[in-house]
């Protein structure tokens, strides 16, 4: 019987989308699903191919990153999921729901209810306190004036601006400013959080802070959160999915790790090329796999053999899978004269070094200093999964195969 759990409905749907801007994009959209590349369809008819055949899906609760050079499409991909821009083909399903079948009534109740918009520019309203500018979606959409308030002050206390509210934007700083933008988006209720250069105007030690902030608010809300940048290290540290964009097509779909690591084509290569790994590529997808003994079948003869194949060391497991010891064969010879007996117990051997394999690699590199032990890689219930060598780690740092 498999222990697979049931695919998950993904959140958000875009499917096959395309944008042409110009006067007839009808007319030349069989062009440009032909194939036809943008600078063609600009020379030979005055559209503009905004993005070409997107299909992308977003899962409940994740942080979806799309990100690109200016003009590659992105944010005039994110504007097609509320409709502030309309599609010239495709669909995009919200729950399941196409969102470009929805009347005005129904596409009103959708913005208001459903998802909030965060944008480059704070937009806020420059007459109106911290609070009101909070409130003021709330009570647009016909909430009480006391459930709007008590709603806006617990989004102004989970931003870190409790004390703030009565302020006007003029007296705020610029990431202060953003602040009250997401705490005005956060205020609906809505499930999905869409973010258009959110943080590209602030300066980089705010918006290092605005990064942070985003994280662990994420960690407590779970917001289905598409995050447009053109940022490759907020992609990296803000997505758990990041896509590619290039002249509006789609070049690669995948963790911050898969595309580091195996690169779609030579365009994503070049853009991710000077990425510090150490950063991002954890152990899970660079740690090799460990030579082991049990510590129930300990012994003198068998560690001998087991290292004639190993160049670092054996791992010693308890019953359960976790490693209790490391030998190395300048450990084994340094003790050969050893009673059979004293081989047979973990606690006379070298403890090994233990790192989770979430951890990434920037993390590990202090904790070979001084041990001539391969590190042991376990999971969260501390089972071993694999080994770390201080070579491996290096070699997994540098760009090369």
């Amino acid at each position: 019987m498999s222990n697979d759990a049931p695919a998950q409905e993904p959140k958000i749907s875009i499917e096959h989308v395309y944008k042409i801007f110009g006067e007839d994009p009808q007319s030349v959209l069989p062009q440009v699903e032909a194939g036809a590349d943008k600078r063609e369809i600009l020379e030979q008819t005055g559209h503009v191919i905004g993005i070409r055949d997107i299909s992308l899906q977003i899962q409940p609760g994740e942080t979806f990153v799309v990100m690109g050079l200016s003009g590659s499409g992105k944010s005039t991909l994110i504007r097609h999921v509320n409709r502030l821009i309309e599609p010239t083909a495709g669909q995009i399903l919200i729950d399941g729901q196409d969102v470009l079948t929805l009347d005005e009534k129904q596409l009103r109740d959708l913005r208001r209810q459903k998802i909030s918009m965060v944008f480059q520019k704070f937009a806020l309203l420059p007459h109106r306190s911290v609070l009101s500018n909070v409130m003021y979606p709330l009570k647009v959409g016909g909430v009480s004036t006391d459930k709007a308030k008590a709603a806006a002050m617990e989004q102004i206390e989970t931003v870190g601006l409790a004390g703030y509210e009565d302020r006007y934007p003029r007296h705020l700083s610029g990431g202060m400013q953003q602040r009250v933008g997401l705490a005005r988006a956060l205020a609906t209720s809505g499930d999905v959080l869409l973010m258009d250069e959110a943080f590209s105007a602030l300066d980089p030690l705010i918006r290092g802070d605005m990064q942070a902030q985003l994280k662990t608010l994420q960690a407590k809300l779970h917001k289905t959160i598409m995050f447009i940048t053109h940022d490759l290290d907020e992609a990296l540290l803000l997505g758990d999915h990041i896509a590619i964009l290039n002249d509006g097509e789609l070049r690669q779909v995948g963790t911050g790790e898969d595309i580091l690591l195996n690169p779609a084509d030579d365009y994503v290569a070049r853009f991710v090329r000077d990425v510090n790994r150490g950063r991002v590529v954890t152990l899970a997808t660079t740690a090799r796999t460990p030579t082991t003994l049990s510590a129930s079948d300990l012994s003198r003869d068998k560690l001998e053999q087991a290292l004639t194949s190993v160049s670092e060391a054996v791992i010693v497991t308890d019953a359960d899978g976790r490693p209790v010891a490391a030998v190395t064969e300048g450990h084994l010879h340094a003790n050969r004269d050893k009673a059979e007996d004293w081989w047979r117990s973990p606690d006379n051997l070298p403890t090994p070094q233990t790192a989770d394999e979430t951890t990434v690699l920037a993390e590990i590199l202090p904790l070979f200093a001084g041990s001539e032990t391969p590190l042991a890689v376990v999971n969260s219930n501390g089972v071993l999964v694999g080994k770390m060598a201080a070579a491996d780690a290096l070699a997994a740092l540098s760009n090369s195969d």
